[in-house]
């Protein structure tokens, strides 16, 4: 009978959620593999048994992250109206980002921004997890002018867009600090301006 090797003697799951704190926290370059093998409690060789390089552990702690704190936006774009959409994607992000006692930020905002040459894999995926993001905005956006949401003069991509990098721009303010009743208030300035039907 061939031998199967040793079982696991960690929870992946929960390794992967260590995982994801930290390169939240940190970012991508920021995130060493000497920090994540001492948060996670496993050594290299099990994290490269378990999850692969570096990299491939990053893209893993992303989809938790957004299946997990980022999972507000899937719910949002399936609101009735256009402003709902974006109220919800902009208050959602200030929640997630401010969240007591998870890093402050977003967890692929912080990781593109500082991410050198040799991140550039890293980068161009983030890069296209963005686009994807801003597509599905659009796409919901174009169907609301469709139904008589928005108005004809309104252009889908660019508040796509408009949401999209006011939202990014949240991150940035809660992993500087800025409380969260600032950003709130930041996000209705941002939403005083939707075209009216």
């Amino acid at each position: 009978m061939p031998s199967t090797g040793r079982p696991r003697s960690f929870d992946t799951d929960e390794a992967l959620e260590v995982a994801m704190r930290v390169f939240w926290a940190e970012g991508y370059e920021g995130a060493s593999l000497a920090a994540l093998t001492e948060a996670m409690g496993i050594n290299r060789r099990s994290i490269y048994a378990a999850f692969g390089n570096k990299e491939e552990l990053f893209r893993k702690a992303v989809d938790r992250y957004v299946q997990g704190p980022g999972a507000f936006v899937a719910p949002a774009l399936e609101l009735p109206t256009a402003r709902q959409v974006a109220e919800a994607m902009l208050h959602g992000a200030v929640d997630a980002h401010t969240a007591p006692g998870c890093p402050r930020g977003c967890l692929l905002v912080q990781s593109a921004l500082a991410a050198g040459p040799e991140s550039e894999p890293v980068r161009r995926d983030l890069a296209e997890r963005r686009e994807a993001g801003v597509a599905a905005l659009r796409k919901r956006f174009e169907q609301a002018q469709a139904e008589g949401d928005l108005p004809l003069t309104a252009d889908p991509e660019t508040l796509a867009r408009y949401v999209h990098t006011v939202g990014q721009g949240l991150a940035v303010q809660a992993a500087g600090g800025a409380s969260r009743e600032d950003m709130h208030r930041v996000a209705d300035q941002a939403l005083s301006t939707w075209p009216s039907s």
